[in-house]
């Protein structure tokens, strides 16, 4: 089959000069020696001409992508650190950033009022209940229907300018295709063509299919507003939505994920890492997100349940509160259980990552074990060779003698929820889309995306990091450990025991000294819980960080992964920026895009995230204040209001010619042409 680069021409010669068309046809020019080619070239080319079966056929494939090649590229849209937030990162998709507000404003603001303007952007965005809202109040709804009908194709041809005819064909809705071809390519200079649109719109409204038809016109304009959705990482957390976000995305047109760490201790979680599976719960617990958890994925939590009431049954589990107000639980009990499956879990979380360290030495996570470091009669901890009093000593499953052995019934526990988590439809349905839509990075259009970091010593070289196959560092490092997780899913299906190491390493990525997708010298979960003192709470960046803004480090980086580093860019999330940080750094090389879309770090960012926009004109950094509530964004018309905090220009508009796709083009284009040379020479029998 013909390779999709996500366009095709309508018809031969669609944008091409007929002349060009005939020295493609006929061969003026483009012969190409084939005498000496060799028998795999050959058996190539026969190959290729099972689907190109003469020279017309070849010839017009080539007319197809030539043309393509001049068109502008695509609209690619960066996200990062959605954190289950599913109302605002939808809100997000559906104006595409902004973007679609900004056609609409360029395309209607010499005659359409801002207050029609803020109800044409709402009804994209929602159209079926802002159809039900402006029912109720609108007066006159044939001239409403005449009116909206004539703006969405208008706006939809300026949204379709940079793809083919065909490429939008292939995203119309099919009950409606003939229709909004005819309204969208047909000619409306002409009097009678322009009478025969405005006939088609009022038989629209007569049969009754206006709401239908104005519905599919608006999810069409915000699907082929992006050409392309890039995400960065962290899909999961504290948000309540992070199974409806993959939902989603499962049914997005085009998408990529850069997997984070808070996607990995899921994917762990989902191949039967028990230390990964404890993670899960304890954040879920913590955070009053078991509606992920429960509703979501179906994942009982009744066994732990019962065992946390019965073991803790007279700890008040005072640090391990979650972080809801009573008022906001459903009840006293409801708020107490919380804190009780939360220390229950905790302890337990503790006790299995002490044992994939002992097991794992090349971790060089040994600091992270703290449980033999309790001096259970005083109630103190020594971390770091300091001593420091415990404001928690009360840990009935822990046997001081073998502190990281979990009690019997601690392990049947263990195992109910691993079987839990391996029977979960949904889960498994998602984490096989996160495998095959995600990567550890990705290079694409001259970007490198990543979620977390490139590990970094602290005079910018590349860390080595020791593995169980020797030391790795820099792009190798990325490449190792996507193919150790690959690998530990594919045992999953098949053994999914407790000493796999791959499915071990999911929770070091999650977590580890110099996990990419980390990035930080240690996870201090323990010492928040269990000290006081704060300076035992910090977690130090990876240099890589504070590396940001030096040009020749973000250079070699980009050089390491074969970008070119006078015109690269790198694009991440995983860090918060703090209000009044830069995102742009490097000179505007290098982009960090999470901007809070979780609402646990909004105090700190100061925003509701970021979005980035690379179009065929430049980069575009959006920041985005709070989403308040889909209703409100209906109702009152109240849009998701974002500022442009960066642009970077491009001297040259790019085309598709200057994209990954361009290359991949013109390397299929070579192959035709050496095809079209075969069949003239004789060397391989056309098919009629």
């Amino acid at each position: 089959m013909p390779l999709n680069y996500g366009y095709t021409l309508a018809q031969t010669g669609n944008g091409i000069p007929q002349e060009v068309h005939n020295d493609i046809l006929w061969g003026n020019e483009m012969e190409f020696d084939i005498k000496n080619i060799d028998d795999r070239q050959f058996d190539y080319l026969k190959l290729l001409s099972k689907t190109y079966r003469n020279i017309q056929e070849a010839s017009t494939e080539i007319i197809n992508l030539e043309a393509i090649l001049n068109l502008p590229k695509g609209t690619e849209h960066f996200v990062s650190d959605i954190h289950g937030e599913y109302s605002s990162f939808a809100h997000i998709l559906r104006n595409a950033s902004g973007v679609i507000k900004i056609k609409i404003d360029q395309t209607f603001g010499g005659y359409v009022s801002p207050e029609e303007r803020s109800t044409l952007a709402t009804l994209i965005y929602y159209p079926e209940e802002k159809l039900e809202l402006i029912k109720k109040n609108e007066t006159n709804m044939t001239d409403f229907y005449v009116k909206t009908l004539h703006r969405l194709i208008t706006l939809l041809s300026v949204v379709t300018v940079k793809y083919t005819r065909s490429y939008v064909r292939k995203q119309i809705p099919k009950e409606f295709s003939y229709i909004i071809e005819e309204l969208l390519f047909g000619d409306t200079v002409a009097q009678a063509k322009g009478e025969y649109k405005d006939k088609i719109i009022q038989t629209i409204i007569e049969t009754g299919v206006a709401d239908d038809f104005i519905i599919k016109m608006c999810d069409l304009i915000t699907q082929i507003s992006v050409y392309r959705l890039h995400v960065l990482g962290d899909i999961f957390d504290r948000g309540p939505g992070a199974d409806i976000v993959l939902d989603m995305l499962s049914h997005y047109h085009s998408v990529d994920i850069q997997w984070g760490n808070h996607d990995i201790v899921w994917m762990g979680a989902a191949c039967g890492n028990k230390a990964c599976i404890a993670n899960v719960i304890r954040l879920c617990t913590r955070y009053d997100n078991l509606h992920t958890l429960e509703i979501g994925y179906g994942i009982s939590l009744r066994p732990l349940l019962t065992f946390a009431l019965d073991v803790y049954a007279n700890d008040p589990c005072e640090r391990f509160r979650p972080f809801i107000s009573r008022e906001d639980a459903m009840s006293s009990s409801d708020y107490e259980s919380l804190s009780k499956i939360c220390k229950a879990i905790a302890i337990i979380q503790f006790k299995l990552e002490g044992r994939l360290i002992e097991a794992h030495p090349h971790y060089e996570m040994d600091s992270f074990r703290h449980l033999h470091n309790i001096d259970y009669k005083k109630g103190t901890v020594t971390i770091d060779g300091v001593s420091y009093p415990m404001n928690d000593c009360s840990f009935p499953t822990i046997d001081p003698a073998d502190p990281y052995r979990l009690s019997a019934e601690e392990e049947a526990v263990m195992n109910r929820l691993k079987e839990a988590f391996l029977e979960s439809k949904n889960l498994q349905q998602h984490i096989a889309f996160l495998f095959s839509k995600g990567t550890m990075y990705k290079t694409y259009n001259g970007n490198l995306l990543f979620h977390g970091c490139m590990p970094l010593n602290n005079n910018g070289t590349f860390m080595p990091i020791m593995t169980a196959e020797g030391p790795k560092k820099g792009k190798e490092w990325f490449d190792y450990a996507e193919q150790v997780v690959r690998r530990g899913y594919v045992a999953s299906k098949h053994h999914p025991d407790d000493n796999n190491r791959d499915i071990d390493f999911f929770w070091y990525l999650w977590c580890g000294y110099k996990s990419p997708l980390f990035g930080k010298k240690k996870m201090t979960t323990f010492e928040r819980i269990f000290i006081d003192d704060k300076e035992t709470w910090k977690e130090e960046k990876n240099p890589y960080y504070k590396l940001m803004d030096n040009v020749d480090v973000v250079e070699n980086i980009l050089e390491e992964f074969g970008l070119d580093r006078n015109t690269g860019h790198i694009i991440n999330g995983h860090m918060p920026v703090k209000a009044g940080s830069n995102p742009v750094h490097a000179g505007g090389r290098a982009f960090v895009i999470d901007g809070g879309f979780s609402k646990a770090y909004q105090k700190t960012t100061g925003i509701a995230g970021y979005s980035l926009i690379f179009n065929s004109q430049g980069f575009m950094l959006a920041a985005h204040e709070p989403f308040i509530s889909k209703e409100k964004a209906i109702i009152n018309e109240i849009d998701i209001h974002s500022t442009t905090v960066a642009k970077e220009g491009i001297t040259d508009r790019m085309y598709n010619r200057d994209t990954d796709n361009g290359i991949d083009m013109r390397k299929r284009i070579n192959d035709l042409k050496m095809l079209l040379s075969a069949y003239r020479n004789g060397l391989i029998t056309q098919e009629t």
